[in-house]
């Protein structure tokens, strides 16, 4: 496999360990994330990978952009219009796939992807509307998925054929959850892991309201 944090950082609009960018997620409720990962324990927890903690899993919507080059107004603003775009919508229900063993990570995709694709449209059109060009479209075409675990610094030593043939051997059926809010977060990683700190959240089944908050 190959060093997902390394792809990140050398892409040609990087993301640097240690700066915390701007995402909007779906985040799992505690015991559904923490049934996820303990499924498949054992596969994620092998040399050369990392290992996502049931704390920080999560679908990206929308990565926005560096925190750093954005106002605290810019940011209420960004809120303000997502908010008022995705209220009354209603709870994204999503069904995760058994994992895939991918390049850079281990993922379980979802669907149906319509609703969550909404929400990256909703986020980014916001975002666009606020900061203008300064930011790029991530993900530039979009599919909901949750990593369960990342390549790292030691990459080479995960073999894909491995782990293909281990996850074979696991009895592990799909998981459908249900994502009733939108989190903005400030989001950085160390090479390791990707953390974040909460924002906001957005109600995906409630009427807009002018509530933001920013920690």
């Amino acid at each position: 496999m190959q060093n997902f944090f390394e792809r990140v950082e050398s892409r040609t609009n990087a993301w640097p360990a240690g700066r915390r960018d701007l995402h909007w997620h779906l985040l799992p409720q505690p015991a559904a994330a923490r049934e996820l990962v303990e499924r498949y324990r054992e596969l994620t927890h092998r040399p050369g990978l990392e290992a996502v903690p049931a704390k920080w899993l999560h679908v990206t919507v929308l990565h926005s952009g560096p925190e750093q080059e954005a106002s605290d107004q810019e940011v209420k603003e960004i809120t303000s219009r997502v908010r008022k775009a995705v209220a009354g919508t209603g709870a994204v229900e999503l069904t995760f796939a058994r994992p895939a063993i991918g390049n850079v990570a281990i993922e379980c995709a979802a669907r149906p992807g319509g609703a969550a694709r909404r929400l990256w449209e909703a986020t980014w059109t916001a975002t666009r509307e606020v900061v203008g060009e300064r930011w790029p479209l991530i993900p530039a075409t979009y599919y909901p998925h949750t990593s369960i675990s990342y390549a790292g610094r030691d990459a080479h030593l995960a073999d894909r054929g491995e782990l293909k043939q281990s996850l074979s051997d696991i009895d592990g059926s799909e998981a459908t959850l249900t994502f009733p809010t939108l989190a903005l977060v400030s989001q950085w990683h160390d090479g390791r892991h990707i953390v974040w700190e909460h924002l906001a959240d957005v109600p995906l089944t409630e009427p807009a309201d002018d509530t933001t908050t920013r920690g």
